[in-house]
């Protein structure tokens, strides 16, 4: 066999290998998360509030940011295409569903799989390294339940929070463009978001921005466990966990709005 195919060969063993890893990783959060509490294993709600300010609230300029200057282009961009058809107040609906079924859940994850994903990594990284993690280990204290798990349950309920917020400046930023500049009427252009907007779109906005939660908190935290060399194994972890947060979702992305098309 060649050195090419054992190379090759080798890193499909490593992939399969994370894979089995991160599924059995992924299972231990869930059992820790909800069947460990009624076994007499309280979550740590003290440390999940900490984390949920850490991954949400810190979290609102930039997403506010990002959201508002999205609406306004979303606004600008379907304006120019339908002025050609003399339809430019439905850039109103057309920006309004774009934001609430795909936009605001994609941007808003992929802002916090830059900026948390690497933090957790960062920090449970240098846990990792310097055996704090193993001293938990031998005080009988499972690092899952320790860290992992209030790090999981923030990023559930905050990323769907920051959704819906998402959701209201990018409107917002549509709002502000589309009245000041292209010249729709405020009534018209609230008539038309209305009109267009259903409750399914928010629903599958909300859905999405769950699963890419579940993905950012799990890649962010699991490959910690996998950290080796020091300081220069932290950054290179940083780097990956950044790196595969954004393709899993833009792929899960994918997956889902196949889906929401197909069925909703």
């Amino acid at each position: 066999m060649s050195s090419t195919a054992v190379r090759r060969e080798s890193r499909i063993l490593l992939f399969l290998r994370h894979l089995t890893s991160f599924s059995c990783f992924f299972a231990e959060t869930m059992k820790w998360l909800v069947i460990k509490p009624f076994q007499g294993k309280p979550l740590r709600l003290r440390s999940t509030i900490t984390q949920m300010d850490e991954v949400g609230v810190k979290s609102v300029p930039i997403v506010a940011l990002v959201s508002f200057v999205i609406g306004v282009i979303l606004v600008l961009q379907t304006a120019y295409q339908l002025d050609k058809f003399g339809a430019v107040s439905y850039a109103a609906s057309l920006a309004g569903v774009a934001l609430t079924r795909e936009m605001a859940p994609l941007l808003t994850a992929i802002v916090l799989a830059g900026r948390v994903s690497a933090a957790f990594t960062a920090e449970l990284g240098t846990m990792m390294v310097t055996e704090e993690i193993t001293a938990l280990e031998v005080m009988a204290i499972s690092p899952i339940s320790y860290l992992v798990v209030p790090r999981f349950l923030a990023m559930i309920v905050m990323l769907p929070c920051l959704t819906v917020l998402s959701d209201a400046i990018g409107m917002a930023g549509g709002f502000f463009v589309g009245t000041l500049a292209i010249g729709i009427r405020p009534a018209l252009y609230i008539h038309e978001t209305l009109h267009a907007l259903l409750v399914k779109d928010i629903v599958s906005g909300l859905v999405k921005s769950v699963i890419f939660a579940a993905i950012i908190a799990m890649v962010g935290c699991y490959t910690p466990f996998a950290v080796k060399g020091g300081s220069e194994g932290v950054g290179k972890a940083t780097m990956i966990s950044v790196v595969a947060s954004l393709i899993t979702i833009i792929l899960a992305d994918c997956l889902f709005t196949a889906i929401f098309y197909m069925f909703l």
